[in-house]
């Protein structure tokens, strides 16, 4: 048997001891949950803010006093201009109320009003209105000011409506620039919200053997290349079982959606085309996974300990948000010096080039970037292999490579 097939085979026997050892354990369904238990919480924590904010806003007004025979004229008026706001952005409820003796101090009674939030109050003649608003009512005024001036326009021309608009739905044959823009920034966001939830975990693999001496045993049957290789590919096939799971599940969903929703959905068109896109995702997923798993399978192997390895926790996350940063922001600027250095930065890589994907058309690129950020896997594993041979089991020259260079020259 050749060098080459005993280490892969040596390689996926590893593999296969982590990916068992993992899977094949209730704590695993736990694991496959996770999102559901989360999820649950932040619906509970939603749906509270939502049932606060929903009271305040029920308790809000804008209030207009003017004289009756406007009134009628600016509740038409009210009714046209609210067309253009979605529900959840429109202004509060109009009321509107009869001018007494001093409608300056009418209106400033009505912030005191305990049955209700007063948010903006007009007063005046509606040529030079005055509107008062409070702390959050600034947008509410100007709303009122422009409820003024079309009242009065409305006023003058008798009500009636000056122009009928024939509204014709067009659908897209091509991305938008909108649509690849939110492609991309999704597909950072994916792959960095996967590499945060599963990267992690390979931290700990370590640990546990280190502690009862197993890795000793495994480091003199199989080179220690293979054994980190090993358990990262292992690791890896518990995510993808992850993912496949919840890709399942989520495509279902998907299918039930209401037609505007879908609609919306369609508009997030790559530039690749959703075939090419698709693939490409997983592929950055995978390497982006590699790369993070291979540099924190690096870090965790030297620490010996649990509250070590919550410790090194915080550098973690550190460095997944300041890549996903970098990659957002690339993703938002495509083709600038910024971009460029995200798609080449071998950690930022993965979530950069799964944004130029998105952004552009091009496909040659990506299968240079593939295989530079697998070289950076390659490095990360052989550098992480010989800094737990040489600083925890002891057994490397404890020369400098440079020393050792020297030494024979």
């Amino acid at each position: 048997m050749s060098n080459v097939r005993r280490a892969l085979r040596q390689t996926l026997t590893i593999a296969r001891r982590d990916f068992v050892a993992t899977v094949f354990t209730p704590i695993f369904l736990l694991f496959l949950f996770a999102p559901v238990i989360m999820g649950s919480f932040g619906a509970i924590g939603g749906i509270g803010a939502a049932t606060v904010a929903d009271g305040s806003v029920d308790r809000s007004l804008i209030v207009a006093i003017v004289a009756e025979p406007q009134a009628d004229v600016m509740k038409r008026a009210d009714a046209q201009l609210r067309r253009v706001f979605r529900t959840t952005e429109a202004p509060p409820k109009l009321r509107i109320d009869t001018p007494e003796a001093d409608p300056a101090a009418q209106a400033r009674a009505q912030f005191h009003a305990k049955d209700f939030d007063a948010s903006a109050v007009l007063y005046g003649p509606l040529d030079r209105p005055t509107v008062l608003y409070g702390a959050q009512g600034a947008r509410t005024a100007d709303y009122m000011a422009e409820l003024a001036e079309q009242t009065l326009r409305a006023d003058r021309s008798g009500g009636a409506d000056l122009s009928k608009a024939t509204k014709t739905a067009v659908t897209r044959t091509s991305a938008s620039l909108g649509g690849r823009n939110q492609a991309a920034f999704i597909a950072v966001f994916g792959i960095f919200f996967l590499t945060l939830f599963l990267a992690g975990q390979v931290v700990g693999t370590m640990a546990e053997e280190r502690n009862n001496k197993v890795i000793e045993v495994l480091a003199a049957a199989v080179p220690l290349e293979s054994v980190f290789l090993g358990k990262l590919l292992g690791m890896f096939g518990v995510a993808v079982l992850f993912v496949g799971f919840w890709g399942t599940v989520v495509s279902q969903i998907g299918l039930l959606l209401p037609p505007s929703a879908a609609a919306g959905l369609a508009e997030l068109r790559p530039a690749t085309g959703v075939g090419p896109f698709s693939v490409l995702f997983f592929a950055y997923f995978t390497t982006a996974y590699l790369l993070l798993g291979s540099v924190f399978l690096g870090v965790g192997a030297q620490a010996s300990t649990m509250r070590e390895i919550q410790m090194l926790s915080l550098p973690i996350t550190v460095l997944q948000m300041g890549m996903f940063g970098l990659a957002g922001a690339a993703a938002s600027h495509p083709g600038t010096w910024l971009a460029t250095a995200a798609e080449v930065f071998p950690l930022s890589s993965p979530f950069a080039m799964a944004g130029h994907a998105a952004n552009s058309p091009a496909l040659w690129p990506h299968f240079a970037a593939l295989a530079w950020q697998l070289l950076w896997v390659a490095i990360f594993i052989t550098i992480g292999a010989r800094l737990f041979r040489r600083g925890v089991l002891k057994s490397g020259s404890a020369k400098p490579v440079w020393k050792t260079m020297f030494a024979r020259a």
